[in-house]
C-alpha cells in the first residue's frame, strides 16, 4: 500500500476573551491603581488632621459618602486580599531575579505594604465591628498608651515611607532615563516627610488629641494598665 501523507494537525481555536489569562504583574498594577486612587484621600483626610480633630472629621465624613458605599467598599476590600496576596506571589516568584537596589527597594517595599494592608484593614473592621467610629482616635489611640507607641510610630512611618519607594519604584521603572532618578528620589522623600507628619500627628504632636477612653482601652488592657 502506498504510505499515506502525514496530514498537520488542525490548528487549536482560539480561546475566548474571557477564558485568556491576564499576566499576574498586569492585575496587580490594575489594582494597585484603583488602591492609588483611595490611599491618597485616605492619606489626604488624615492630613486634614493638621488643622484640629474638626477638620479631620469633616473631610473624613465626606469622603465616606463615596468610599463607603457597599459596591465601592467591596471593591477595595477585594483589591486590598488582591494586592497583599499578588504582590507576595510576584515577591516568591522573582525571588531568585532580583538584581540591584532600586529591584530590592521594590520588592521589599512592597512586601511591608501587603502587610500593613492586611494587618491595617483586619483592625478597621474590628474596630467596626466593635462599634467603634475608625477616625483619628482609632488611629492614634495606640500611640497615646506606653509601651505602644514603640510599635506603631514604626508601624505607620514606615508604612507610608513604604508607599512613597514603592510608588518611586514604579516611576523610575516606567519613565525616561532622564528623569527617573529624580522622581524616585522625589517620591522616596516626599514619603518620608508624610511619614514624619503622620506620626507626629498621631502622637499629638501638632495638636492635643483628647483620645476618648474606650479607644485607649484595648491597648491598657494588653499593658495591664486596666
Amino acid at each position: 500500500m502506498p504510505e499515506q501523507p502525514i496530514r498537520p494537525a488542525a490548528p487549536h481555536a482560539a480561546a475566548p476573551a474571557w477564558h485568556r489569562r491576564l499576566p499576574l504583574r498586569t492585575l496587580h498594577r490594575t489594582s494597585a491603581k484603583l488602591l492609588a486612587l483611595f490611599i491618597v484621600l485616605h492619606l489626604a483626610g488624615h492630613l486634614a488632621g493638621l488643622a484640629g480633630v474638626a477638620a479631620h472629621q469633616s473631610v473624613l465624613e465626606a469622603l465616606r459618602l463615596a468610599y463607603r458605599q457597599p459596591v465601592v467598599e467591596a471593591l477595595l476590600l477585594g483589591c486590598v486580599v488582591f494586592q497583599a496576596g499578588s504582590g507576595l506571589g510576584l515577591l516568591w516568584r522573582g525571588r531568585a531575579r532580583c538584581q540591584g537596589a532600586i529591584d530590592w527597594l521594590q520588592r521589599l517595599s512592597g512586601a511591608y505594604l501587603g502587610l500593613f494592608l492586611a494587618i491595617h484593614v483586619g483592625a478597621v473592621l474590628q474596630g467596626r465591628a466593635q462599634g467603634l467610629d475608625t477616625n483619628l482616635h482609632f488611629a492614634a489611640a495606640g500611640m497615646q498608651v506606653p509601651p505602644w507607641p514603640w510599635f506603631f510610630g514604626p508601624y505607620y512611618f514606615l508604612a507610608v515611607s513604604a508607599l512613597g519607594a514603592h510608588v518611586g519604584c514604579a516611576l523610575y521603572w516606567n519613565l525616561s532615563p532622564a528623569v527617573r532618578a529624580r522622581a524616585l528620589a522625589l517620591s522616596v522623600l516626599a514619603g518620608l516627610l508624610l511619614a514624619a507628619c503622620l506620626v507626629a500627628l498621631l502622637a499629638g504632636g501638632f495638636h492635643a488629641l483628647e483620645v476618648p477612653p474606650r479607644y485607649l482601652a484595648p491597648f491598657a488592657a494588653a499593658t495591664g494598665k486596666t
